[in-house]
């Protein structure tokens, strides 16, 4: 079952400010006017939200260029875990986005919400990996996360 949601702000893959998309019911309940991204399609909406544009484009410019300075420090940067790992290099666990923020904000003195690292495995052997960070809807940067046991000098 498909709904008419006006987006709020711009999303990636799905739609600019200002927009009238048809989202599936979970999604926009669930979390496009659960996190106040989107309001329902209805008239009153619609022109409460084109009057509202500019301001609107205006929080988006400034998300932009905050991301643009967590980019410029976090880019293509390296970050160190060193973790107990068995004989055959797998770790007792795994590497989760929360820890990776958490080692990201010791590091770089930059805070980077969990749910907007990007994983494309994970993360439960020695090695190197890389992982996206979806700072704004235009601007992603990749990290390299180095894995190595416990007590191994790197």
């Amino acid at each position: 079952m498909l709904m008419e949601v006006i987006l709020l702000e711009n999303i990636k893959k799905l739609g600019q400010i200002g927009e009238v998309v048809k989202v599936k019911r979970g999604f926009a309940r669930n979390y496009l006017l659960k996190y106040g991204k989107a309001l329902n399609a209805s008239k009153e909406n619609i022109t409460l939200v084109n009057k509202k544009k500019e301001e609107l484009n205006k929080k988006n410019i400034e998300q932009k260029k905050d991301a643009k300075k967590k980019f410029d420090v976090i880019n293509q940067k390296q970050f160190l875990f060193s973790k107990r790992a068995m004989e055959n290099d797998e770790l007792y666990g795994s590497i989760k986005p929360k820890e990776i923020s958490k080692v990201i904000y010791e590091n770089s003195k930059i805070e980077i919400k969990p749910v907007i690292i990007e994983l494309n495995n994970e993360i439960k052997k020695v090695g190197s990996y890389f992982a996206k960070v979806n700072l704004h809807p235009e601007i992603q940067a990749k990290i390299l996360i180095e894995v190595v046991k416990e007590g191994e000098k790197v």
